[in-house]
């Protein structure tokens, strides 16, 4: 500091040397002011005539010391000093500043000015070149002051996003628990936490990235220089400057744009999130999210997909492959490009070296081992209950919009139920497997639903959905139309019931012909009258076309979409017999109304949609329409019920357990079904081929897969018993019948009474469609030519009684069945004996008459009593019930002559 203070005096000292030929300051000369210059006591016309002369006073000042003590004690130049003022304390009147100088002095200012002209200051290049350094640097940080504050507000104001970020075009599809049974998307599968993940890769992945990442803030300005430097070096980008954070922050919040608005934004958001989070958390987050090619995001995913291994395992050369694919996921996942994984590998082995992460022996033996690589599917792609995730996609532009599904992110809550779901799928595998190979399908499917909710608790769409060459992916349950048979009689006699028709009427069943067209039951014998409690019972179908006719097609088809059926019903008498053809899931949620007492509810899979943020985008929601009334819902199970209990549905039997149900089964055995429900669950089966060929099977078979199926879900349902049954006489209609006209309409004869041989002589068609869904042809439903598809469903239970035990397999497959192409003969001809009566001529109008089949000669004749209602044998098919001649009636044709025309059903007696 000393030193410091004396530099300004020794410049003082040679300034007064080189200014000692003036005692007056030029520039105070000029400016009038007589004040001493500088080292100087006095001016040159304030000398007094006993003050030395200026000579003299030069060489005392120029030849004393600077410094130094006199014999006074004082300094030369504190002695000038006092002089001076002793001498302005006697003159202290300036002198004038009028007076010139003496004549023939050159003015000392006149001298500076040729010396050193001044110039004026817009000639001075230095200042205008300073004026405009600082006009560029503060307008410079005025507009980075703006950028900054214009990014600032674009950035969000907390970062807590980080921690629960999904990202886009993402989707969690999740069970009725929570659970997730598929995840779509660049969605990482496996989260661990920082305390699951080993030093070792948290070390790889630092040495690769970001090698100061524990000292900096968010943003490495050290490593921003260095790469810098090293791609200008290379002439291309070698080496990035971001860091983790950084890193993170671009997967939150920006995207990969290389611009430097882009670049600064993420440079603000890693220093936002390093305040809100420490390293640990940033470090978690960054590897649970970090793309690393080949579908795996995360490291848990990309140790899986690479080395099929957990991290837990992985080696120091896996685990510094793992982290030499993070620049360019794409050129170095050692499934793309081999060569180039493994050099970048051998860097990122060379890094960790260096760093001492690891030996140098340890780099070596690494640097010099293979990939090694063991590829394995990511693990999200290994879908639980397939079939139903495929049905949700389906359904989800039903709800969201196109933008919405596309931007991702969504959690899709559905009300699978995976318990429930099990059970499914092992009854309908173990059906396939069991019984397919003997009764001659190869396709089966289940549906469970909640009837009060419309839930869906389960589905199965086929036996294998990973069988391509068996059209696996095709989901039977929702996309397969098939003729459902005799389990839409059903909504026929639901319709005749609430129209007010009493389920204890009689019909007549004997063979009838109706404007051409001329249904038959499975073994073409006939049990006279009956109610239709017991037609439903033991599923004829004459009662069940009669019954169409008396309440019209219009109300049958009403009341069948309001139970809901989505799919065409066609007007045609067949429909009655289930000619029209509907998905299982459809007819399933039909019952369900029914189970519901009449109330319904659409079938769904999806409970709630979510977005990112949590908020509800769409939520199942209770429909509560009364499809149908309730004391007809109520009538129609306790029929059901009998169904189950003494007819054709006896295998779907649960002990201690009040079920209803029916059996179905369509022509040629094409289509085997069950549908049946206790009060909290309905249910429904069906199994058969894809290319609608013939089965060996009977519906008792797809009501041995219910009863598998049910009998293991009911133990987490308590048992419930169905509502009463109302009270049948004196009801009024809830709807008006629409009674048909047909044109012509008659009952024929009474034949003799057929051996149970389950023939197949009806005619089918030359050509069967291959095509899992197949569209009903008009010509199918209403030709006289052959059955009404669902004829042979009443025969069902007896050709295969049930037997005991819910888990034993049905009996055997039934004797083969004769197909015949040719089209079908009419009745009158029918009987092998000649008739006891000849037909009126009038008659032949109906097609050629039918040669009977050997076998139906020696059929026994007709008995004198009306049989009981048949029950199912326990061993051997019962023989078809002997029918006597039933009493006479208006409708029923007189013994000796050909029936009459009928233009209007007759009305039986109930």
């Amino acid at each position: 500091m000393s030193k410091f203070i004396q530099k300004p005096k020794e410049q003082e000292t040679q300034f007064q040397k080189s200014t000692q030929k003036s005692t007056v300051n030029p520039r105070a000369k000029e400016n009038g002011d007589r004040r001493p210059s500088k080292g100087k006591t006095a001016s040159k016309s304030a000398v007094s005539p006993q003050s030395p002369p200026p000579s003299q006073q030069k060489t005392k000042a120029s030849s004393s010391p600077p410094s130094g003590k006199t014999a006074q004690g004082k300094t030369a130049k504190e002695k000038t000093a006092a002089s001076a003022v002793s001498e302005k304390a006697a003159k202290p009147k300036p002198p004038s500043p009028s007076k010139a100088p003496p004549v023939g002095k050159k003015s000392p200012d006149k001298k500076n000015k040729a010396q050193s002209p001044k110039r004026p200051l817009h000639r001075r290049p230095w200042l205008w070149a300073a004026l405009i350094a600082a006009a560029g640097l503060g307008g410079g940080a005025a507009y980075a002051n703006y950028v900054w504050h214009d990014i600032e507000s674009q950035l969000p104001e907390s970062v807590e996003e980080v921690m629960t970020f999904t990202r886009q075009k993402t989707m969690t599809v999740t069970a009725s628990d929570g659970t997730v049974i598929q995840e779509i998307g660049p969605v990482t599968h496996e989260e661990l936490s920082i305390a699951e993940i080993p030093n070792l890769v948290v070390q790889a992945f630092i040495a690769s990235e970001d090698r100061r990442f524990l000292n900096h803030d968010g943003v490495d300005y050290q490593g921003i220089l260095r790469a810098s430097l090293t791609n200008l070096r290379s002439g291309r980008i070698v080496e990035g400057g971001s860091t983790l954070t950084q890193q993170l922050s671009r997967i939150v919040y920006l995207n990969n744009d290389r611009d430097l608005w882009r670049k600064l934004k993420e440079i603000r958001l890693a220093q936002k999130v390093e305040e809100e989070f420490d390293k640990e958390e940033i470090l978690e987050r960054y590897l649970n999210l970090v793309y690393l090619g080949s579908g795996a995001y995360g490291i848990g995913d990309a140790a899986w997909v690479y080395f099929g291994k957990t991290v837990q395992e992985l080696e120091v050369a896996e685990v510094a492959t793992l982290a030499a694919i993070t620049p360019a996921p794409s050129r170095y996942s050692p499934l793309e490009d081999p060569e180039a994984a493994k050099r970048r590998r051998d860097r990122v082995l060379e890094k960790m070296r260096d760093q001492g992460f690891i030996s140098p022996g340890q780099a070596a033996m690494a640097i010099a081992s293979p990939l090694n690589l063991n590829p394995q599917d990511p693990k999200r792609l290994s879908r639980k209950v397939p079939y139903f995730n495929d049905y949700i996609q389906d359904q989800l532009p039903k709800y969201l919009s196109e933008e919405q599904i596309a931007q991702g992110g969504l959690t899709i809550e559905t009300t699978i139920d995976l318990q429930w779901q099990q059970a499914a799928e092992d009854a309908v595998a173990k059906a396939v497997a069991r019984y397919g190979p003997t009764q001659k399908f190869n396709q089966g499917s289940l549906v469970a639903l909640d009837p009060r909710t419309g839930a869906i608790k389960a589905m199965v769409g086929g036996s294998d959905y990973n069988n391509n060459d068996e059209n696996g992916k095709f989901n039977r349950a929702t996309q397969a139309k098939r003729q459902p048979g005799s389990t839409f009689k059903t909504i026929v006699y639901a319709t005749a019931v609430a129209t007010g028709i009493s389920p204890n009427k009689t019909v007549l069943d004997a063979p009838y012909v109706v404007d051409g067209y001329e249904p038959e039951n499975y073994n073409e014998g006939y049990q006279g009258y009956v109610s239709l409690n017991e037609a439903l019972t033991q599923s004829v179908n004459v009662p069940a076309v009669r019954t169409l006719i008396d309440v019209g097609w219009t109300p049958v088809i009403k009341v069948a979409k309001a139970l809901g059926i989505e799919s065409e019903l066609k007007p045609t008498y067949s429909l009655a017999l289930g000619a029209s053809e509907v998905t299982l899931l459809e007819l399933t949620n039909a019952y369900g109304t029914l189970a519901n007492e009449g109330v319904h509810e659409s079938a769904h899979g999806i409970s709630r949609i979510l977005d990112t943020e949590g908020n509800v985008l769409h939520e199942a929601k209770s429909e509560d329409k009364q499809a149908i009334d309730q004391d007809t819902a109520n009538i129609i199970t306790w029929m059901l019920q009998s169904v189950v209990e003494n007819g054709t549905g006896s295998n779907a039997q649960l002990s201690g357990r009040a079920v209803a149900g029916k059996t179905g089964t369509s022509d040629d055995f094409r289509d085997l079904w069950f549908v049946g429900y206790i009060p909290q669950l309905v249910a429904g089966v069906w199994l058969g081929n894809d290319d609608n060929s013939s089965t060996e099977g009977a519906s008792s078979t797809a009501a041995t897969v219910w009863n598998d199926f049910m009998s293991r879900v009911i133990e987490t349902v308590p048992p419930e018993d169905f509502p009463e049954r109302p009270n049948l006489d004196g009801r009024e209609g809830s709807i008006e019948a629409e009674p048909l006209k047909p044109e012509k309409s008659y009952y024929k004869s009474v034949p003799k009474p057929s051996q149970p041989s389950r023939s197949r002589s009806r005619s089918s068609s030359p050509s069967r469609s291959s095509s899992p869904s197949r569209s009903s042809s008009p010509s199918r439903s209403s030709s006289p030519s052959r059955s009404s598809s669902g004829s042979s469903s009443s025969g069902s239970a007896p050709s295969q009684p049930r037997s005991s035990g819910s888990s034993s397999p049905p009996p055997s497959n039934p004797q083969p069945r004769q197909r015949s192409t040719a089209p079908r003969q009419s009745a009158p001809a029918r009987q092998s004996s000649p008739p006891p009566r000849q037909s009126a001529p009038a008659r032949q109008s109906s097609p050629p008459p039918r040669q009977s089949a050997p076998a139906r000669q020696s059929s026994p004749p007709p008995s004198t009593a009306r049989p009981s209602t048949p029950a199912p044998a326990p061993s051997s098919p019962p023989a078809p019930p002997q029918v006597n001649k039933p009493a006479p009636a208006p409708a029923a044709p007189a013994p000796s002559a050909a029936p009459p025309d009928v233009t209007k059903p007759p009305k039986p007696t109930e």
